[in-house]
């Protein structure tokens, strides 16, 4: 006599309902004609608005959304959510920078920081990725280990959570605190460029937070194929993680160079749609002392990139624990700015921020991330180690 097992049950997982702040305008509505909650024909009219309420006065719960029928309201509720990722750890720098350590799910955290008195107001520099791949040398947040890519609602929640914080809701049109989004957080972004550009549409639309995609800047260190893809998708503003002027120097600092060498980045550069003087591309260059600090450096700088449309940030190296790098001296980083400024580039020196909290460019790496490796270590230990 056989035996048969019933399995239907076994493993069963309940579906996670999507959180509607992830989602652009077009599949909003086609998410409610999916679930049942529109028809077709109010489909539109619905996604405008479910869409204000989530973005423009960053409601989190349904039952808020007054203009829109009670039993749509439940409808909303059964099938999606609105919640926001735990926030599991907020610093504030003596500067006024604010970090924030955000678990997007078990074991997937990322780090954001605010920045005061950047662009016209203040920048908010998010994460794509959770880790990253990159391996860049001098980089903290290169040290971690990629996890896995961020969705378009993790990326836009690290707007919404600085917003919660900031109190910056229903949405400014004037005197704003969050101005201005820099894609400069853990990651590359061009590894992630769908849900990028998906949160670019979000966050950029007039009628939600509403920050200019000309005040919306994604960092590569150059991962060429998609900058074709990110300008046209995107009309984002351009900025290179550059830091070197030759492919040996560069391909040690910066490994992906070994894939795209500089020649190929610099052809990328001018090919990127858009560019302009009006809309210039950002060259990010870390001072290290005694490795691309020389003057000769800064003269190498000037003739790559001649005739291209650019504005050069130095960037004093932050130091981290554990490091071998050193940031250049003050006097060094003002000589090789003079150069840059002869020449005719706009080369402002990043004044280092959030220093105190681990803040500071390059610096970003889950502190939780380290802690959970702290406590690997131990557990692989033998007993009586």
């Amino acid at each position: 006599m056989g035996v048969t097992l019933d399995l239907s049950r076994a493993g069963a997982v309940t579906p996670v309902r999507p959180n509607l702040s992830g989602l652009t305008r077009p599949a909003l509505a086609a998410a409610l004609v999916d679930a049942g909650v529109a028809s077709p024909e109010k489909a539109r009219m619905r996604a405008v608005q479910a869409w204000r309420w989530i973005h423009h006065y960053g409601v989190t719960d349904f039952g808020r959304m007054t203009d829109i029928a009670k039993e749509t309201r439940a409808a909303l509720a059964e099938h999606f959510r609105l919640d926001r990722p735990e926030v599991v750890e907020r610093q504030v720098s003596r500067d006024g920078t604010r970090k924030w350590l955000i678990r997007m799910a078990p074991g997937v955290e990322v780090e954001t920081v605010y920045i005061p008195d950047v662009g016209r107001a203040g920048a908010l520099c998010i994460s794509s990725q959770v880790g990253c791949t990159l391996n860049c040398t001098f980089c903290h947040t290169g040290t971690q280990a990629l996890v896995r890519n961020l969705t378009a609602a993790e990326i836009v929640a690290q707007v919404q959570v600085a917003r919660d914080d900031l109190e910056e809701w229903p949405s400014p049109k004037e005197d704003r605190r969050l101005s201005n989004i820099v894609f400069m957080g853990m990651g590359e972004p061009l590894y992630n460029l769908d849900a990028v550009a998906d949160a670019i549409d979000i966050i950029a639309d007039n009628e939600g937070i509403a920050i200019s995609r000309r005040r919306i800047t994604v960092s590569t260190s150059g991962v060429i194929p998609e900058f074709q893809a990110l300008g046209q998708r995107t009309q984002a503003m351009l900025a290179i993680s550059l830091h070197a002027t030759n492919d040996a120097l560069r391909d040690v600092l910066v490994p992906l160079n070994r894939k795209y060498p500089i020649a190929e980045l610099m052809a990328a550069v001018r090919a990127f749609p858009g560019l302009s003087n009006a809309r210039r591309a950002t060259f990010e260059y870390v001072m290290l002392k005694g490795v691309n600090d020389s003057p000769a450096e800064a003269r190498a700088l000037v003739q790559l990139l001649k005739a291209i449309p650019a504005k050069i940030n130095l960037i004093p190296f932050n130091p981290w624990p554990g490091t071998d790098y050193q940031c250049s001296d003050w006097g060094t980083i003002e000589a090789f700015a003079a150069i840059l400024n002869r020449a005719g580039f706009a080369s402002p020196i990043r004044t280092p921020r959030g220093r105190d909290i681990l803040a500071a460019c390059g610096q970003l790496k889950s502190e939780s991330e380290k802690l959970r490796a702290s406590a690997r270590r131990s557990t692989a230990l033998p007993p009586d180690a």
